[in-house]
């Protein structure tokens, strides 16, 4: 619901079946130091319009459901945009040039936008010291100190049976990134990267010049479009992480650069090795072994570090040659800074496509300016030319970008397997799930059974290999630990994209995740504990009428260095009753037994929501609405 305030703001609340997601908050732009949404301007507005589309995504589930209501709300300078999902809400501002300069208009854009939390809501946030690679901290939103930093996704949980929200942003695209600054009286404000905090990482790697260009607010010339400020909503956990809206909002790939969209040939999920935490030799006979390796394991990909750039370039192409010949593809690190012109691109990119390297593993970005943001994408176009797929690291939250650029598979922004410490492991994997993971996929390149697994359990890191989404699926352990794992034959055939997820009963922001991923007719189920032992009962009815083989790997009792390995039949009437150990886990592969028709369960029925979210504007005696209704005992949607 949008509105003029007394003060003559504009401001916006949001209500899921008339509780309170969002309170009264302001929805504004600042141009050229202007804040355009505090003027006193009349709001029109078109014919409500609806979106319903259908389209292939990849990582949570196979098929995306796009429904929504949309209107558009014109006043005096500038335009809002709103869409309705039956799962969130998002807006974006809209700056048309002056007639007197028309598209060669350049100005400076700024935020005035802020989110007003609901009294007793509990927030999951972390800070920007290490841009987006921190350790989340659960807060009642009272508790939040003014000036404390969040790197979206802001995931809470409502008060009472309000369900879950998180506060994010989509369609990110020639504009600054948004970060939220607590403004301590239960709410947030929205800032653009140049005005947040300089990270560790970015301070480390960069000058004093670069810190000072990226604090002053980038220009946009023409039009301006700000990337959509969005809200998810669900009852659940599983709704929540089911949420299509990000990628929704995002532009279909061009057809031009992915004739087949994500499906276009040469762009390859799949699972990689990586010689960096857990081993191995760091010479080119030493990686030649992983390549070797990787295909015995059956994946297809293995990412290579900056030693590459030491080899001759008879060197590259023979190491290229010999595991294309093993049907895995070769990835390259480089960093970001020596890809910042056009020409710097081209070359990387023409020595990729020359030698058959499908991949390049793009490094240190570490901020959020739109100078960052451009970079980005200039990369990914250069990439898309050549034919080679993108992982980021060192690099900004996800906001659906891989929709629109196919060939990024996957992207850091996540605290994973690469940081040492001390801190346990185990309530941090059961929260990124629900937090970072929402955003899309994340390279935290999981399963390591050695050190740097801290308290987790061998299990709890095998599980980390479901539940944790990334369409390039690196898996942080030495590939000879994964072959000689209890697990070894799980691991092998866990896929890197899912045509389902569920999340199960149970599940618990920072306590417990436990999901049910199905690939084809074969299902797995992984959980992850937090902190102390726990036991949990879990009722596979979504197996439908279907018998299974199960290969189940549990805690070991005595030494959570070790798996329990058992084998049996399953089917929805039989209980997986899973003991936990602390940071413990659990991992099962299901496969559907010959001429079994395991089907897919019953669909559920969601009742009781007309409307589920309400939107109005209003000014003077005007006042106009959108809201997206579901009939009682329409379906959730569901692959």
């Amino acid at each position: 619901m949008f509105e003029r305030s007394e003060s003559d703001r504009l401001r916006f609340r949001v209500l899921r079946d008339g509780a309170t997601v969002v309170e009264w908050s302001n929805a504004g732009i600042v141009v050229d130091g202007v804040d355009l949404s505090a003027s006193r301007p009349v709001a029109t507005s078109g014919a409500v319009t609806q979106t319903s589309e259908d389209y292939p995504t990849r990582g949570v589930h196979a098929i995306a459901h796009n429904r929504s209501n949309n209107a558009v709300y014109r006043f005096a300078g500038f335009s809002l945009q709103v869409r309705a999902f039956n799962d969130g809400v998002a807006f974006r501002f809209i700056v048309p040039t002056s007639p007197e300069r028309g598209p060669s208009e350049t100005r400076t854009p700024d935020e005035a936008t802020t989110f007003r939390l609901p009294a007793g809501s509990t927030t999951w946030s972390h800070d920007l010291h290490g841009h987006y690679e921190g350790t989340y901290v659960r807060r009642a939103i009272e508790d939040v100190p003014l000036g404390d930093w969040a790197a979206p996704p802001l995931t809470y949980k409502l008060p009472g049976t309000g369900g879950y929200a998180s506060i994010t942003e989509a369609a990110l695209s020639g504009y600054a990134g948004m970060a939220l600054e607590a403004d301590g009286r239960g709410g947030y404000v929205a800032r653009l990267g140049h005005a947040h905090p300089v990270s560790y990482p970015y301070a480390l790697r960069y000058t004093a010049e670069d810190v000072q260009r990226l604090a002053t607010p980038a220009q946009i010339t023409g039009q301006i479009q700000t990337p959509w400020r969005v809200i998810l909503v669900s009852a659940d956990l599983n709704g929540l992480v089911n949420n299509d809206i990000i990628h929704n909002l995002a532009p279909p790939p061009d057809a031009a650069l992915f004739p087949q969209g994500q499906a276009t040939p040469w762009i390859r999920p799949g699972r990689a090795v990586w010689r960096y935490l857990d081993g191995g030799e760091n010479t080119y006979e030493g990686l030649k072994q992983f390549t070797d390796l990787a295909a015995k394991l059956g994946f297809e990909h293995h990412v290579v570090e900056g030693i590459w750039s030491r080899w001759t370039p008879e060197q590259l192409k023979a190491f290229v040659d010999d595991a294309t010949e093993r049907h895995v593809g070769i990835w390259l690190w480089k960093h970001s800074r020596d890809l910042r012109t056009a020409e710097m691109r081209r070359d990387f990119f023409d020595l990729c496509a020359r030698n058959g390297v499908v991949g390049a593993k793009i490094d240190f970005f570490d901020h959020e300016a739109k100078e960052t943001i451009d970079l980005y994408e200039a990369i990914l176009r250069d990439a898309a030319i050549h034919h080679v797929m993108v992982d980021f690291h060192g690099a900004n939250k996800p906001t659906g970008g891989d929709r629109t650029w196919p060939n990024e598979l996957t992207r850091e922004a996540v605290y994973g397997m690469e940081h040492r410490g001390t801190a346990p492991l185990g309530p941090h994997d059961a929260t990124v799930p629900f937090t970072r993971f929402l955003a899309g996929s994340a390279d935290y390149t999981p399963v390591v059974f050695g050190a740097r697994r801290r308290e987790t359990s061998a299990a709890h890191q095998a599980a980390t290999a479901v539940v944790f989404t990334s369409s390039l699926l690196v898996y942080g352990g030495h590939p000879q630990n994964l072959l000689d794992s209890a697990a070894s034959e799980i691991l092998r055939n866990v896929p890197s994209t899912w045509d389902e997820t569920i999340v199960l009963p149970g599940s618990e922001i920072g306590d417990v995740a436990a999901f049910a991923r199905r690939k084809g007719r074969d299902w797995f189920v992984a959980v992850l504990n937090g902190s102390g032992p726990r036991s949990l009962r879990i009722a596979p009815t979504f197996l439908g009428a279907g018998r299974y083989d199960a290969t189940i790997a549990r805690d070991d009792a005595g030494d959570p260095a070790l798996m329990k390995m058992e084998t049996r039949t399953l089917g929805a009437d039989n209980l997986l009753t899973i003991e936990m150990r602390d940071g413990g886990g659990f991992l099962a592969r299901l496969v559907a037994r010959a001429g079994s028709d395991p089907g897919m369960g019953p669909l559920p029925v969601v009742r009781g929501l007309t409307p589920i979210l309400h939107f109005a504007v209003s000014s003077g005696a005007r006042a106009d609405s959108a809201y997206l209704k579901r009939r009682p005992g329409d379906l959730v949607w569901r692959n």
